[in-house]
């Protein structure tokens, strides 16, 4: 065989050989440490792009691993989540650019409102760039567009998740490698240190979100899982027990862990059997009373600041109540509204008020009715989907948003603060969004189930 007139095949080799061997040589002088570090990196990040383009499931998965394990942050607390989503978020785009549209939307009630919250995001970055305060400083720019981005990559968390995981396969697969990785994320920085070994800092701090739907996803599939062997069912509960210990017992100074995962586990509980739920109503009306108690004792002044916080927002929403200050706006008017004396930029520590302070009561209803829809999606199919993982993991997502509620009112963990838990906590907070991603996957399996 013949590839250029009168070379032949065996000829060229020993050619190509050495070409390969002097642009090796002439790369290694020419080229920088840095550029040289690049060409070797290129392959590989082609090679995942590869990947994620067949397997986008394989992405969701790598972008939830990272946040758990990957201690390592960039400018504002950027981190390989963020990246992840966005690469995803990207490389979906093209697809359907591609593939001119051909691209399905299922016919999803929670899709609507999450898009409507898109739009109000867009309207409230616009007014966050006019000048409401005279005496009051902007956000830098940077900033609003961090605040922005929270708001888009969590969006197209759950959209990624509802669109691009496309069987009960690659769901499952997500949820036991995050149930997995979350133990082993319990183990070294919770367990073994309480133990005296120093693993804490092998892996980075996880937020509440993180805590919430490890309990809604083991407890859930522990119960309601009877297809898993009992081993595994054993397993799973002593998970979620350890980790009701983690919050309770050695980070109970933490409120809002704990009682967004007993609000999580009480909403399964609720959902699945209400005699169960009024076996439980003396107990948790006890719990609740002594609790309250030592709430207020041992955090009466936290308590009181709150409130105070809460006034002074209250005065600066009213600048602009229907579509909000924009994005990290209001931190920089909090000094002109002094708080006990104090002239200081403080957050609310409250993810409505943060919602209505930065989107406004517009922002806040779409929220709320994004909730509304996935849990009453979940409601709804809890009783449709076969016995197993399925049943199981609807009824998950039903604690987790309980426990999501109940936490946006402790703290900003739905959609993080700039200024305060900030893009470092995108890497839990990701997770309710993903999951309830999942939920769109399975009704839709439903619904072409019934067709």
């Amino acid at each position: 065989m013949k590839l250029l007139p009168g070379i032949s095949q065996l000829r060229l080799r020993p050619l190509l050989v050495v070409g390969e061997l002097l642009l090796i040589a002439a790369l290694a002088y020419m080229a920088s440490r840095n550029e040289l570090l690049l060409i070797l990196i290129l392959p590989v990040g082609v090679g995942v792009v590869l990947t994620f383009l067949r397997w986008p499931a394989l992405g969701l998965m790598a972008a939830m691993v990272a946040g758990i394990v990957v201690p390592f942050f960039g400018p504002s607390g950027l981190n390989a989540t963020m990246i992840l989503i966005a690469l995803m978020l990207g490389l979906w785009l093209l697809d359907i650019m591609v593939r001119r549209g051909q691209t399905e939307f299922v016919p999803s009630r929670p899709l609507w409102s999450l898009l409507s919250i898109l739009v109000v995001a867009a309207f409230s970055f616009g007014f966050g760039l006019l000048p409401w305060l005279t005496f009051a400083v902007h956000a830098p720019l940077g900033a609003q567009l961090g605040g922005l981005s929270i708001v888009v990559l969590s969006a197209g968390t759950f959209l990624l998740a509802a669109y691009q995981v496309h069987d009960l396969r690659w769901l499952s697969t997500i949820t036991w490698v995050f149930l997995a990785t979350g133990a082993f994320a319990v183990l070294l920085r919770s367990v073994l240190p309480a133990f005296g070994l120093p693993t804490r800092h092998l892996l980075p701090q996880v937020g509440t979100v993180f805590f919430i739907w490890l309990i809604a996803m083991a407890f859930s599939q522990a119960w309601l899982n009877t297809n898993l062997h009992r081993g595994w069912r054993l397993a799973l509960g002593g998970l979620a027990l350890v980790t009701v210990y983690v919050l309770f017992v050695l980070k109970f100074a933490d409120k809002s862990g704990w009682l967004s995962v007993f609000a999580c586990i009480g909403a399964i509980v609720v959902a699945r059997s209400w005699r169960a739920a009024l076996a439980l109503v003396p107990m948790a009306g006890l719990s609740a009373l002594f609790m309250w108690s030592r709430l207020v004792s041992s955090d009466e002044y936290s308590i009181s600041t709150r409130f105070d916080a809460w006034a002074i927002m209250a005065r600066i929403i009213q600048i602009n109540p229907l579509w909000g200050l924009g994005f990290a706006n209001y931190y920089w008017y909090t000094p002109l509204f002094p708080i006990r004396g104090y002239a200081v930029s403080f957050n609310s520590h409250n993810n409505y008020v943060d919602i209505v302070a930065q989107m406004g009561l517009v922002g806040l209803v779409c929220f709320l009715w994004f909730f509304w829809e996935v849990g009453w999606m979940g409601w709804t199919l809890r009783k449709q989907v076969p016995a197993g993982f399925e049943q199981a993991y609807t009824y998950g997502v039903l604690g987790g948003l309980a426990g999501t509620v109940v936490a946006g009112m402790l703290g900003d963990w739905i959609v993080p603060f700039f200024y305060n838990l900030g893009l470092t906590e995108f890497r839990s907070s990701m997770l309710g969004f993903l999951f309830f991603g999942g939920l769109v996957m399975i009704q839709q399996i439903e619904l072409s189930g019934r067709k």
